[in-house]
């Protein structure tokens, strides 16, 4: 060991110093301009000898989140000019014409827990671009992120989101790939809502992850077993829609590597166990301008403006039509029942957590909408999009004089959801023509490989054929 250390003096930073060093470089992403941060951070680099690589990482139009690690001295000679395989990564490019480039976001730019990363990395998220250097339609973190520059400088307002991810622990590395449809997954804790003795396996998980995030920068709120047993929900600070959206894949990503050295399996499938509750990525959304919360109004129906409800009749209105995008995998549908606390109602409420939309109890600053009925596996930088779309861009639900109000549901599976997906004029305006049927694509081949009807019984096709499961061995073995 000591030869070792003596050989490889990389850079291992401990836990306080680095969530320090991450806040500074949350603040300076928030102060100063992305030129100026890639000088600092060229400069950076280039002087800390400790650093031997740099991930670069991007998300595919599912949401699957993909690292190309570079070297250091590589990526500072070629950082405007790197480029990669779309072909390979689902949702980009043909063979025809595979070669795509990455636009590195500096400020994005954060130290890693070396326990978890390995020693001597940091990690920046990417842009991807076309080959002639436009921002790519299937690149919804570039989508989100033009989009939300556009809303700031056009009407000074900022999309802000707060997310909570729910997942469940399982025994077992890469569980969901082994799942027997007659076995199930295997519990590691019996615990429930806010309820695990201090040393159980789920609670050390916790532990692990909480301390991982916090390193990182996520600002910690909470952390806690959920209802379910096994499950875990781990909240972080409310920011900006793109760095939310962000601080999801990170969270994910840390949660599945904490989960693997344990011996075990976090897995976000929205509805892994039947007969308890599924796990949802509640999201919270409020609108900014000029510093102020403008979904908060005193005076308000429930102290929201009229900016927010409107929004809110937006959203319900959308609400069949977006599904697809916000439960986005065909176990997303087992999840939507109101028995287990997950909305199928198309309609909003302070009280009744069965509702699509929920208006959580606020202050001025805190004001916001909750929509439920996310799925933690849907793309979070699709799903911010287009919910920021439809509440800037959408129409208001339109009610009839003189008719009683009717119930409206979502969609009960994915093969429904689909279809009114594909005949939405709204969802083409949002995402464009080109990009909606390669997702469909998608969509309807994950739906073909699973039985029309959900059962009783968790399928173990709708696990192993899961976009963030599955790989090219799956697919082609199918």
């Amino acid at each position: 060991m000591e030869i070792k250390n003596k050989l490889r003096n990389f850079l291992e930073i401990p836990y306080d110093q680095l969530e320090k060093m991450n806040l500074l470089a949350v603040k300076k992403a928030k102060t100063t301009s992305p030129a100026e941060l890639e000088t600092e951070y060229r400069m950076y680099l280039k002087k800390e000898k400790r650093i031997k690589a740099v991930t670069i990482c991007f998300s595919d139009i599912e949401g699957r989140f993909h690292m190309l690690d570079y070297d250091k001295a590589f990526l500072l000679k070629s950082a405007d000019n790197l480029t990669f395989d779309g072909s390979s990564i689902r949702g980009f490019s043909s063979l025809k014409e595979s070669d795509l480039r990455l636009q590195i976001d500096w400020p994005t730019l954060r130290h890693l827990p070396a326990d978890i990363f390995g020693s001597g990395k940091i990690i920046i998220f990417a842009f991807i671009l076309t080959n002639d250097k436009k921002p790519h339609p299937s690149d919804f973190r570039g989508m989100l992120g033009l989009y939300s520059n556009q809303l700031s400088r056009k009407r000074n307002i900022i999309g802000f989101v707060s997310a909570e991810v729910e997942g469940f622990v399982v025994d077992g590395v890469e569980a969901e790939e082994h799942y027997n449809v007659f076995k199930g997954f295997k519990l590691i804790s019996s615990g429930g809502y806010y309820h695990s003795l201090p040393l159980d396996k789920l609670k050390m998980f916790i532990d692990k992850a909480a301390e991982a995030q916090r390193a990182m920068a996520f600002q910690n709120e909470k952390d806690h077993p959920e209802v379910a047993p096994s499950q875990f929900e781990l909240n972080f600070s409310y920011s900006d829609a793109l760095s939310a959206c962000d601080k999801i894949q990170l969270y994910k990503l840390v949660c599945r590597q904490i989960a693997a050295n344990m011996q075990m399996t976090a897995t976000f499938l929205p509805k892994p166990i039947s007969g308890i509750n599924g796990s949802g990525m509640h999201l919270n959304f409020s609108l900014q301008k000029d510093g102020k919360n403008i979904f908060f109004d005193k005076k308000g129906k429930d102290s929201l403006s009229k900016t927010a409800w409107d929004g809110i009749s937006k959203i319900l209105n959308h609400a069949q039509e977006i599904s697809l995008i916000l439960n986005s995998s065909v176990n997303s549908y087992r999840r939507l029942d109101p028995a287990f606390e997950a909305p199928n109602q198309i309609k909003v409420s302070s009280k009744d957590r069965g509702s699509m939309v929920r208006i959580p109890t606020f202050n001025k600053e805190t004001a916001r909408i909750e929509i439920r009925s996310v799925a933690p596996d849907a793309n979070p930088y699709l799903v911010a999009f287009t919910v920021l779309k439809t509440i800037t861009e959408g129409r208001k639900l339109q009610k009839e004089k003189n008719k009683r109000e009717r119930l409206s549901y979502l969609p009960g599976n994915i093969n429904d959801a689909i279809k009114i997906f594909r005949s939405s004029e709204f969802t083409t305006k949002i995402i464009g023509e080109e990009t909606k049927n390669k997702y469909i694509q998608f969509k309807q081949a994950a739906a073909d490989r699973s039985p029309k009807e959900l059962g009783a019984k968790v399928k173990r096709s709708e696990i192993i054929y899961h976009h963030e499961i599955t790989n090219q061995m799956l697919w082609n073995d199918f």
